[in-house]
């Protein structure tokens, strides 16, 4: 079955659409590209507040999506009448996997925007979206579900694995050679550094290439322990993280300590690498890396150099580009979705038992 997986993440830099061939546990990609988010949406996102910027950005994030699919079939030749299923991930403005009291009772919630029915409509596809929900109602944290696709993709029978995903917000799979998975974020990935670089920068770029930045200033230890001490990397799994911890205000408390710009940049690369390395297991033999951040010079030495032994690969080693691998990975829950079978991991999300994913139209 020919599969598209549609991901827009929390670091907001465009729509990434993988198109798929999967047969069985056999996954083999077709086509992939990114989108970059037109500017005024992007910062629209940003700074949504109102229930009719949701309503308004739900159905003009359909649109954006259904382009992108459509853009992307073009571009690699792809029909898209040879595509059956389309995975929609959607764009998340909220998550909160945590249970926290709300009017008399403890609630969870999550939403992710991008109207189904308008990718749905404008494509010909059967869509499935919306991923999180059945997860956070089965007592879960609607997160991570990459963790499904990353045991099949990459599950060694002799050693454990993690698997490493550098977006937003860093990610880990942990995948023994045997027994359960356990996958949880680890903090923030590239949204604090893109925060504090579109923030900061006279020329309003909107990261830091190759890590250039950082590595033309030190790291500031005093500010990188406090920044340690955070309560969420004190947290045990299952955790999930999102703008909520490392969002807005986690950002202008960084701003308002008055550090030269790129020693700021250079702390919070480290604490990037450091909290990354810190939560993979000493008993880990290889690392493989996914994600923008891969991109990043800079984080990817320091992350080595913190691993020291445990080899740190890429997961186009392994045929998955690493820009790819999340719409990969909604592509394939997608389709165990389409099959009735269960995708998350309870052992990753913290619910009560296996459930089938998304909802359907």
């Amino acid at each position: 079955m020919r599969v598209c997986g549609v991901m827009s993440g929390t670091s907001l830099d465009g729509i990434d659409v993988a198109v798929v061939d999967i047969q069985g546990t056999r996954i083999q990609p077709v086509a992939f590209k990114t989108h970059p988010y037109p500017a005024g949406v992007r910062n629209a996102l940003l700074g949504v507040s109102t229930v009719e910027e949701v309503s308004r950005l739900n159905f003009l994030l359909g649109e954006l999506y259904a382009e992108a699919i459509l853009k992307t079939c073009r571009s690699a030749r792809v029909p898209i009448k040879s595509v059956h299923l389309c995975g929609l991930h959607g764009q998340t403005i909220f998550h909160e996997g945590k249970p926290v009291k709300y009017l008399g009772r403890r609630i969870a919630s999550t939403l992710q925007i991008g109207e189904s029915a308008v990718v749905a409509e404008r494509t010909g596809l059967r869509v499935i979206s919306n991923f999180r929900e059945r997860d956070i109602a089965a007592g879960g944290q609607g997160a991570p579900l990459v963790p499904y696709v990353d045991y099949l993709l990459f599950r060694d029978r002799k050693i454990c694995r993690v698997v490493l995903n550098i977006g937003g917000i860093a990610n880990i799979t942990v995948i023994p050679p045997a027994g359960d998975v356990l996958a949880f974020d680890t903090g923030p990935g590239n949204m604090v550094i893109d925060a504090l670089v579109r923030r900061l920068t006279k020329d309003k770029k909107t990261y830091d290439n190759k890590g250039q930045i950082a590595q033309s200033a030190a790291v500031n230890q005093r500010l990188l322990q406090t920044l340690k001490s955070a309560p969420y990397f004190k947290r045990k799994p299952p955790k999930s993280a999102g703008r909520e911890q490392f969002g807005e205000p986690f950002v202008n408390e960084l701003i308002a300590t008055n550090l030269p710009f790129p020693e700021l940049i250079a702390t919070v690369t480290e604490l990037t690498a450091i909290t990354i390395a810190e939560a993979i297991p000493k008993f880990a033999v290889e690392t493989i890396a996914s994600g923008g951040g891969v991109h990043n010079d800079t984080l990817m030495h320091s992350l080595r150099a913190h691993l020291a032994s445990r080899h740190l690969r890429l997961s186009s080693e392994f045929g998955i580009d690493p820009d790819a691998k999340e719409a990969i990975a909604f592509a394939v829950l997608a389709y165990e979705a389409h099959h009735q079978r269960p995708a998350n991991l309870p052992s990753a999300t913290g619910a009560r038992h296996p459930v089938v994913l998304g909802k359907r139209m």
